[in-house]
């Protein structure tokens, strides 16, 4: 079976933004919500899901042949160590 994924324009701008590593963090992010389809939301609908890393989190939400990419941001560390 072949995915899609479908990044928003806002998502393809933030991740020439990113570092390196950052920009890496969310490939990850990325290859595990396609390889667990049992993660995605209802193809076509208007629920999303969410996924966070160490340092970065997605949302996204499913269509038929793969995800969307919706928005992306970082996590913000103060509020971890809280």
């Amino acid at each position: 079976m072949t995915y899609t994924v479908d990044l928003a324009v806002e998502v393809e701008q933030a991740l020439t933004e990113l570092s390196d590593d950052d920009r890496q963090e969310v490939m990850e992010l990325i290859a595990g919500a396609l390889v667990d389809p049992n993660s995605w939301p209802a193809p076509d609908g208007w629920s999303w899901a969410l996924r966070a890393g160490p340092r970065l989190w997605m949302v996204f939400t499913a269509d038929l042949d793969g995800i969307e990419v919706i928005s992306l941001g970082e996590i913000d560390v103060a509020l971890q160590a809280a």
